[in-house]
């Protein structure tokens, strides 16, 4: 540990995995957490600050903390954030750090999946798919439990695969039937896994990644980059190399901390978070159909200690600052 022990803490939520991140004053990844959310983001962002807190040095000084992922606002208000950014911003500026030369940004991750171009380091376009299971980490999920398998050993099988038989995976449930049918024509296990890892990137490139000039060098993030069958599959489908970068799982997470010590530094005040007290507070959520226009918004609103902290969610900024 360096003399200086300013530390920069990024937090990103999402609907599958929370991650965290630590960065020192030289964007140095000090320590990480990979955690399930399981449906209760509260629950994981608060055994994630008690993880972290217990994995830092004691000297640590906490100098700035950024949120990102879809509930980047609840984590950013739980914890008194400085910075909280959308995961496109974090895993771009994470990309580069990895690949100071990245051109595209394959970021799949359980429930959602983002397809970034980057020209000289700055983000020129993206594609995001939010609603289809078919072309994020969910569709291989749902499948390796149908073939009663392991995702760890789904992705082992496909690495066998010598002739991969085609999946129509344009749904889940056609690619569920259609599987089926393989396996009753008795083709091998490691070719209908890797059939499916096909399926998959196919679903990606004509969805996300349509009408998108994909360059190399070629950066794949997110968690489903442990899958080595499909970095195979990226890899013959684009006829080039598909870099897996270092600590690809929690990217998110260490980009938004980047942002934050860059905007700390701009900035030259200290930072606002609350600390890892934060992590035995009683925080609470809620939601409320907005009525003052048509378009009757979905508000979300969270508690602390039976006081509201924040809201937010409307089309317009009538809620955003009613803390009270």
């Amino acid at each position: 540990m360096p003399p200086n022990n300013g530390m920069y803490l990024g937090i990103d939520v999402g609907s599958v995995t929370t991650k965290l991140a630590a960065l020192d004053e030289e964007d140095r990844l000090v320590t990480s957490l990979y955690l399930r959310t399981q449906g209760r983001p509260i629950a994981m962002i608060q055994q994630g600050l008690k993880e972290l807190a217990t994995r830092l040095p004691a000297e640590a000084q906490i100098k700035g903390v950024g949120t990102t992922g879809s509930a980047r606002y609840l984590a950013g208000v739980m914890v008194s954030a400085d910075v909280v950014k959308n995961e496109i911003s974090a895993q771009a500026v994470a990309a580069v750090h990895f690949v100071p030369d990245v051109q595209t940004v394959i970021e799949i991750g359980g429930q959602d999946s983002k397809m970034i171009m980057i020209r000289g380091g700055i983000v020129t376009d993206f594609g995001m798919n939010t609603v289809c299971a078919a072309g994020t980490g969910s569709f291989l999920d749902q499948q390796a439990q149908r073939l009663n398998m392991p995702i760890e050993d789904f992705s082992k099988e496909a690495l066998q695969s010598k002739k991969s038989v085609r999946i129509a995976g344009r749904c889940t449930v056609f690619a569920e039937s259609d599987m089926i049918h393989k396996q009753q024509m008795g083709h091998h296990i490691e070719d209908i896994t890797y059939g499916l890892c096909q399926a998959l990137v196919r679903n990606f490139l004509n969805n996300v990644g349509l009408g998108m000039e994909i360059r190399p060098p070629i950066v794949f993030q997110g968690g489903v980059a442990f899958n080595q069958g499909m970095v195979r599959a990226f890899e013959e489908t684009l006829g080039t190399k598909v870099i897996v970068p270092p600590h690809h799982e929690v990217l998110g997470a260490i980009g938004v901390a980047l942002l934050t010590h860059e905007e700390m530094a701009i900035r030259g005040n200290g930072t606002r978070f609350k600390g890892f007290t934060a992590a035995e507070a009683n925080f609470r959520t809620s939601s409320f159909e907005c009525k003052a226009c048509p378009s009757v918004c979905e508000i979300s609103q969270v508690f602390e200690e039976g006081k509201v902290l924040a809201r937010w969610g409307g089309r317009c900024d009538l809620w955003e600052s009613a803390g009270t």
